[in-house]
Formats: structure tokens, C-alpha cells, sequence
């Protein structure tokens, strides 16, 4: 009987795994090659994920809500028509390790239930997930819930993995008059010593951080629990791994756009004649936003462990806000290459998309660079957080009428100008503030000298 692998495909640069949200086939459904088999949500974006083969789905090995890795097979399709469904026995073969794992992993577990080890559920008070493997090893050990839930997780979304919670059962050991420490001091032992010698250690240096909980918030009455979807979860884990992770530092500069405004008004209706779409001040400033990373290579980089990766093109993010009042990612690739027509097709396009949910996987990955345009809510400047893993961000403001000092070769005169504030947050540990400060200075001098008679 042939057998076709179905694996999670790989979906992003930084993505390593998926939740199953939805299975479009059951098993003994027909499917067509290409045609939509499974849904899949990473924190990146939500995704149908075509078979790869046509056949019988006979197997799926994760079933919904699930996480998968990628490269991990998760369904099973015969070619044979409907002699796969007829002989499950022969579906998949595990090996005789993993049986012998798993088989002993269920021992581990009954042996610790039935003594007097403290069974661990499977999700923790904070909402944490422990597999069965880190649950059995944690009820092994002695671990009990209240120390795995301080456990720093190195796993997606600071998932505890078997690795974790070895290292912190090994680094336990080395100090067992801890907890006894901690529960009841000695008169000779000050309480914040005590305290101190309770909190974890752990090799990347966090422990303190590990142990930081989230206050427990109670609702008054008549307050309203809205419950965050997965996506508002993804993005709240993901802007708290970006402060903790990247020392931010945000520089500002008010830039002249004046010419640019005037320009467009002048531009915008042939314009829409003959590209059949509107041209908005995003593609204008993104142009200037990659001359200036030209300029400044050292913007364009990504940092890993002690090394820093510098990136040969200008992939440019553009946060963009859905109806649902989340935020996602666009990525306009090798920005550099384009013209303003093609920018500006380019960011309607990744636009449109993410406000139909129609974004593809491959539309939001590469950036190495992002934008995002707090002006379109009215905001002068922000204070954005670093898209990880790029170094900088820039928030683009609110173009407003000020008055302004104009200099003249014939003297200074107060006039009416149209100015926008520029706030580039940037990465501490690479990105000084000499470099963070002369790259936004440069996006300005870029759009103060902009061309009031260019032609499109």
C-alpha cells in the first residue's frame, strides 16, 4: 500500500511550529492533490496548508488545538484507493524506541500518582502547557506545580521543554536546603537571604526574570472579562519577548514635508487614472526610509547570540491594523529595487490583503526592517516596540499644519508648514545612539529634499 507523508511545511523564518485549528478532510475522505487539507495558526499568521498528494486520508496524528513542529509528519494519505482505510493495523509503524518511551514514560506517571509524588496537570495556573514527558519528569523529580510554574521555558512562547526542566531539576539539586530554607528560616538566617537562595538560577541568567508572575487582577462588579484571542495572546507574547530581549532606545526628528504634500495633491488624481489606484504617503515614505538604510547598512541587521547577521536585501514590514483590532506584518521584498509606482502598488496590495485575511504565509516573512504609521490614528509619535527579530522601527506620526520659522537668503518669516514627527526605536546592544540617531536624521533629510516637480 503506498503511503504519503504529510509534514508541516516550514512557514517562516522564526516560525517552528503550528497549532492545528481546523481539519477540512476526515478520515477516509477523498483529497485532491493541491486541494486544502488542514488549518493551521502560528504567530505569525492563520493558513490553509494544500495535500501534497491525491488519495485517502487514512491518518491524522494531530488532532485540533494541537501543536505541531515543523517537519513533523501530520497525516498519512494512501494511494491506493480505499484498501488504506480497511487496514488501520497497517497505517504507520512506530519505532520500537518510541513505543519503549512512551510505554515507560506512562509508568513513570502511575508510579508517581500511586506514591507520594504531587500529580502535575497538564496546563498550570498561569495557562502554561506541560507535556507529558516535562509532567512525568517534574513528578519524578519532586517538582512540585508552583516551582514548574517559575521553570524558565526556552521552548515557543516559553513552553517548559525536557531540556528546562532537566537543567532545573540538576541546579535544584545542588541547593536542597532551599525550599526548607525558605518555609521555615532559621533565627541565624536573615529573611531576604532566605529569599534569595529560594529563587531558581538558570544559565542564561533570567532566573530573576523566571520568577516574575503576572499580578492576579480581580473584577469588581459589573466589570466585563473579554477573553484574548489567539492571535491578541501571540502578539502579547511576542511584544513581551521583544522588551525583554532587545534594550530599546527611541530617537525623534520633526521632518518638512511640506513639498511632499503639495506634490501629491498635485499627482494623486492622474495618478488613479492611470494605475487604477490611490497613491497614500506610505510608499513616499518607505522610498526615503530605504534610501537612508542604504546609507546606514548596520540598521539592516539581526542579532543571534554574540553574532550579528547583516542582511544583504531591504525587506521592509509595514504593521498593519486588522478589522478585529489586531496587528500583523506585511513585508514588502526587495524594497530597494523598486520604484515609487511599484512601493506604491506594493503597499496597497499587502494592504487590502491583510484586511481580507488573505495574507499568505510567504507575505509575511523576511522583514528586516519595519514601519508602522501611528498617524493614521491621529498620533504625533509613538514609542514602538522592535519587531524581533529586526534591530529598529520606525513610527511614522500624524502630518499636521504648524506654523514654522522659514529662513530666507532675505531674512526669517513665519509661515505655514505641513510637519511630521519620525520615533525610531532601535536595539541597544547594536545599534548606538549615534547610528539610531543619524539614520532617522537621514529619513528626514530625505523627505525635506524631495523633488516638487518628479515625475511618476
Amino acid at each position: 500500500m503506498a503511503q504519503i507523508e504529510i509534514r508541516l511545511p516550514k512557514m517562516g523564518e522564526s516560525v517552528t511550529e503550528a497549532t492545528i485549528t481546523n481539519w477540512l478532510k476526515n478520515i477516509g475522505d477523498t483529497v485532491e492533490m493541491d486541494e486544502p487539507l488542514v488549518e493551521v495558526a502560528t504567530d505569525k499568521v492563520d493558513n490553509e496548508l494544500p495535500s501534497e498528494a491525491g488519495g485517502i486520508l487514512i491518518k491524522r496524528f494531530f488532532e485540533k488545538d494541537q501543536v505541531a513542529q515543523v517537519g513533523d509528519v501530520i497525516a498519512l494519505i494512501s494511494t491506493d484507493g480505499d484498501s488504506a482505510v480497511t487496514e488501520p493495523a497497517k497505517e504507520v509503524s512506530a519505532p520500537v524506541d518510541a513505543v519503549k518511551e512512551i510505554v515507560s514514560n506512562i509508568e513513570v506517571v502511575k508510579e508517581n500518582v500511586a506514591g507520594n509524588g504531587e500529580a502535575i496537570d497538564k496546563n498550570g495556573p498561569s495557562g502554561k502547557f506541560y507535556s507529558p514527558l516535562v509532567r512525568s519528569i517534574a513528578e519524578k523529580e519532586g517538582v512540585s506545580m508552583n516551582e514548574l510554574e517559575n521553570v524558565n521555558g526556552s521552548g515557543q512562547s516559553g513552553r517548559v521543554t525536557k531540556k528546562d526542566i532537566l537543567n532545573y531539576v540538576e541546579n535544584r539539586e545542588t541547593t536542597p536546603s532551599a525550599p526548607a530554607a525558605a518555609a521555615t528560616p532559621s533565627p541565624s538566617t536573615p529573611a531576604p537571604a532566605a529569599a534569595a537562595s529560594n529563587t531558581p538560577s538558570n544559565s542564561n541568567g533570567s532566573g530573576f526574570l523566571a520568577n516574575i508572575k503576572e499580578p492576579i487582577v480581580l473584577p469588581n462588579p459589573g466589570d466585563e472579562i473579554i477573553e484574548m484571542d489567539r492571535m491578541r495572546k501571540l502578539i502579547a507574547e511576542h511584544m513581551v519577548m521583544s522588551v525583554h530581549v532587545s534594550p530599546h532606545v527611541t530617537s525623534y526628528v520633526e521632518a518638512d514635508v511640506t513639498e511632499i504634500v503639495q506634490w501629491r495633491d498635485k499627482v494623486k488624481k492622474d495618478f488613479q487614472k492611470r494605475e487604477g489606484e490611490n497613491i497614500t504617503f506610505t510608499p513616499i515614505l518607505i522610498e526615503a526610509i530605504v534610501k537612508a538604510i542604504k546609507d546606514f547598512p548596520m540598521i539592516n541587521v539581526a542579532v543571534s547570540g554574540t553574532n550579528i547577521i547583516k542582511r544583504k536585501d531591504i525587506n521592509i514590514g509595514m504593521a498593519t491594523a486588522l478589522p478585529t483590532g489586531n496587528l500583523i506584518v506585511p513585508v514588502i521584498k526587495n524594497a530597494a529595487r523598486m520604484n515609487l509606482v511599484g512601493l506604491t502598488k506594493s503597499v496597497n496590495e499587502l494592504a487590502n490583503s491583510a484586511r481580507n485575511n488573505k495574507l499568505k504565509p510567504e507575505d509575511i516573512q523576511g522583514g528586516t526592517f519595519t514601519v508602522t504609521n501611528v498617524g493614521s490614528f491621529g498620533n504625533v509619535m509613538g514609542t514602538p516596540i522592535i519587531n524581533q527579530p529586526q534591530v529598529a522601527i520606525l513610527a511614522l506620526g500624524a502630518i499636521r499644519k504648524i506654523p514654522a520659522v522659514i529662513e530666507t537668503p532675505h531674512g526669517d518669516f513665519i509661515g505655514i508648514r505641513h510637519k511630521m514627527f519620525l520615533s525610531h526605536s532601535y536595539d541597544h546592544r547594536v545599534v548606538d545612539g549615534a547610528l539610531g540617531g543619524q539614520f532617522v536624521r537621514r529619513v528626514a533629510d530625505y523627505l525635506e529634499s524631495f523633488d516638487p516637480n518628479r515625475e511618476l
